[in-house]
């Protein structure tokens, strides 16, 4: 018989075959297919196997779910409850910018660029908070990071550099070209993902903070590819 599960925590290749490995190791199991990208056990036995005993045997870092039971959370989960953290971050980003435009007077385009420097500058602090977690996160959506480990490794420290030309503005016109280079790419993958509903997590905010993938990071990298956009046209015009 077949069973499918929802395994959420796996964030590489080596989570992926650990949880083949220790599902093909019960007894009852013939063979088990786990797939990182979908965050999915499709499990053929030769008799029902329990989430209790998949827990179990795959410990405390991996949650298991059935995928009705996945679905009753979901809905009973609000998207604006999952985004908490996500709202709360921008809602203070907002705010300092809007404080530090009105107070100093400062023009609208020089506003985008302090929202955008800040942006970059607390996002990339989140990702370092788990550093070591966030490369395997990361690569599981965006394009270049997939075939580049290097850049996954390297993006927490790029968005630092932005954030800080964007701030003090250095070498604004790179910046901008740079912003929409690696934002239209990781949209590219963030779209991929929602068309798949791939049940992944967004590594905007690093691992962390347990961020669902929704329509709300694609909105999030929208709003900077806009920025950017108009930036940029201010500069060539």
């Amino acid at each position: 018989m077949k069973q499918s599960f929802i395994i959420t925590g796996m964030t590489c290749e080596g989570c992926q075959n650990f949880v083949k490995q220790k599902i093909e190791s019960i007894e009852e199991v013939i063979n088990a297919e786990v797939s990182i990208e979908r965050g999915t056990a499709t499990i053929n036995s030769k008799k029902t196997i329990s989430k209790n005993i998949l827990s179990k045997i795959l410990g405390s870092k991996y949650s298991v779910q059935t995928e009705n039971n996945f679905k009753n959370i979901q809905k009973n989960s609000s998207k604006l409850k999952q985004l908490k953290p996500l709202i709360l971050i921008f809602s203070y980003i907002i705010t300092v910018t809007f404080s530090y435009t009105y107070y100093f007077e400062l023009t609208p385009k020089r506003g985008m660029q302090i929202f955008m420097g800040l942006f970059f500058i607390v996002f990339s602090f989140f990702k370092f908070l788990d550093y070591k977690g966030f490369p395997d996160s990361f690569k599981r959506y965006d394009p270049l990071a997939k075939y580049l480990p290097f850049y996954a490794k390297f993006y927490p420290f790029l968005e630092t550099g932005l954030g800080i030309s964007y701030l003090l503005e250095f070498q604004i016109l790179i910046s901008i070209i740079v912003t929409i280079l690696i934002l239209s790419m990781t949209t590219f993958g963030v779209i991929k993902a929602l068309f798949q509903k791939s049940q992944i997590q967004c590594a905007c905010l690093g691992t962390a903070l347990k961020l669902p993938m929704t329509e709300a990071t694609l909105i999030e990298n929208g709003i900077m590819l806009i920025m950017s956009s108009l930036l940029l046209l201010d500069y060539i015009l």
